[in-house]
Protein backbone atom coordinates (compact mmCIF):
# COMPACT_ATOMS: atom_id res chain seq x y z
CA UNK A 1 0.00 0.00 0.00
CA UNK A 2 2.93 2.27 0.42
CA UNK A 3 4.24 1.46 -2.35
CA UNK A 4 1.31 2.43 -4.49
CA UNK A 5 0.87 5.81 -2.23
CA UNK A 6 4.43 6.53 -3.04
CA UNK A 7 4.14 6.37 -6.98
CA UNK A 8 0.65 7.95 -7.06
CA UNK A 9 2.30 10.96 -5.31
CA UNK A 10 5.30 10.33 -7.63
CA UNK A 11 2.96 10.36 -10.83
CA UNK A 12 1.42 13.39 -9.38
CA UNK A 13 4.14 15.37 -8.90
CA UNK A 14 5.22 14.78 -12.25
CA UNK A 15 2.31 15.77 -13.97
CA UNK A 16 1.74 18.86 -11.86
CA UNK A 17 5.32 19.60 -12.44
CA UNK A 18 4.93 19.16 -16.33
CA UNK A 19 2.07 21.65 -16.34
CA UNK A 20 3.41 24.23 -13.69
CA UNK A 21 3.63 27.61 -15.34
CA UNK A 22 7.30 27.97 -15.50
CA UNK A 23 7.94 25.20 -18.03
CA UNK A 24 4.91 25.75 -20.09
CA UNK A 25 5.65 28.05 -23.09
CA UNK A 26 4.66 31.59 -23.46
CA UNK A 27 1.25 31.86 -25.20
CA UNK A 28 1.82 33.28 -28.44
CA UNK A 29 -0.23 36.67 -28.94
CA UNK A 30 -1.73 37.74 -32.21
CA UNK A 31 -2.01 41.45 -32.65
CA UNK A 32 -4.58 42.34 -35.70
CA UNK A 33 -4.44 46.06 -36.72
CA UNK A 34 -7.45 47.47 -38.27
CA UNK A 35 -7.38 50.43 -40.23
CA UNK A 36 -10.01 52.35 -39.97
CA UNK A 37 -11.46 53.69 -44.19
CA UNK A 38 -10.54 57.30 -45.27
CA UNK A 39 -12.84 59.44 -44.47
CA UNK A 40 -14.92 60.61 -47.73
CA UNK A 41 -15.08 63.90 -48.53
CA UNK A 42 -19.17 65.32 -49.11
CA UNK A 43 -19.47 64.90 -52.55
CA UNK A 44 -17.86 61.32 -52.95
CA UNK A 45 -20.28 60.21 -49.81
CA UNK A 46 -23.33 61.81 -51.83
CA UNK A 47 -22.12 60.17 -55.22
CA UNK A 48 -21.72 56.48 -53.44
CA UNK A 49 -25.58 57.09 -52.16
CA UNK A 50 -26.46 58.10 -55.74
CA UNK A 51 -24.75 55.32 -57.11
CA UNK A 52 -25.95 53.00 -54.85
CA UNK A 53 -29.67 54.33 -55.59
CA UNK A 54 -29.09 53.95 -59.45
CA UNK A 55 -28.52 49.88 -58.44
CA UNK A 56 -31.34 49.57 -56.09
CA UNK A 57 -33.16 50.84 -59.05
CA UNK A 58 -31.81 48.47 -61.09
CA UNK A 59 -32.08 45.76 -58.64
CA UNK A 60 -36.11 46.48 -58.13
CA UNK A 61 -37.11 47.09 -61.70
CA UNK A 62 -39.72 45.09 -62.87
CA UNK A 63 -40.37 44.22 -58.86
CA UNK A 64 -43.20 47.14 -57.93
CA UNK A 65 -45.37 49.04 -59.60
CA UNK A 66 -44.22 51.70 -57.13
CA UNK A 67 -40.96 52.65 -58.04
CA UNK A 68 -37.52 52.57 -57.00
CA UNK A 69 -38.35 52.36 -52.45
CA UNK A 70 -37.12 54.87 -50.47
CA UNK A 71 -36.76 52.77 -47.63
CA UNK A 72 -34.61 51.17 -45.93
CA UNK A 73 -31.83 53.53 -46.83
CA UNK A 74 -28.82 52.16 -48.98
CA UNK A 75 -25.61 51.73 -46.48
CA UNK A 76 -23.79 54.73 -48.47
CA UNK A 77 -26.61 56.71 -47.39
CA UNK A 78 -27.04 57.08 -43.88
CA UNK A 79 -24.76 59.00 -43.27
CA UNK A 80 -25.98 62.17 -45.23
CA UNK A 81 -29.19 64.33 -43.95
CA UNK A 82 -32.91 63.51 -44.99
CA UNK A 83 -32.34 66.69 -47.45
CA UNK A 84 -29.02 65.46 -48.66
CA UNK A 85 -30.45 61.74 -48.85
CA UNK A 86 -33.73 63.09 -51.01
CA UNK A 87 -31.32 64.92 -53.47
CA UNK A 88 -29.04 62.18 -54.06
CA UNK A 89 -32.52 59.14 -53.96
CA UNK A 90 -33.55 61.91 -57.02
CA UNK A 91 -30.39 62.09 -58.77
CA UNK A 92 -29.71 58.44 -58.33
CA UNK A 93 -33.22 57.47 -60.14
CA UNK A 94 -32.03 59.86 -62.63
CA UNK A 95 -28.89 58.34 -63.21
CA UNK A 96 -30.65 55.02 -63.42
CA UNK A 97 -32.98 56.33 -66.20
CA UNK A 98 -30.36 58.06 -68.16
CA UNK A 99 -28.49 54.81 -68.22
CA UNK A 100 -31.51 52.67 -69.64
CA UNK A 101 -31.66 56.12 -72.03
CA UNK A 102 -29.11 55.57 -73.57
CA UNK A 103 -29.11 51.63 -73.53
CA UNK A 104 -32.49 51.89 -75.50
CA UNK A 105 -30.70 54.25 -77.56
CA UNK A 106 -28.00 52.05 -78.59
CA UNK A 107 -30.23 49.09 -79.02
CA UNK A 108 -32.39 51.42 -81.32
CA UNK A 109 -29.74 52.21 -83.33
CA UNK A 110 -27.90 48.95 -83.63
CA UNK A 111 -31.47 47.39 -84.86
CA UNK A 112 -31.67 50.49 -87.42
CA UNK A 113 -28.00 49.67 -88.61
CA UNK A 114 -29.28 45.84 -88.88
CA UNK A 115 -32.61 46.41 -91.09
CA UNK A 116 -30.69 48.03 -93.59
CA UNK A 117 -29.33 46.97 -96.69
Amino acid sequence: MRTTLAITAALLLALTGCSSSADAEPAKTVTATTTAPPELSKAESRQQCVDAVADVATDSEGTSADGVPFEPTPAPCTQLSEHDYLDAYMDGIMQHNKANLDKFSRQASEAAEADQP
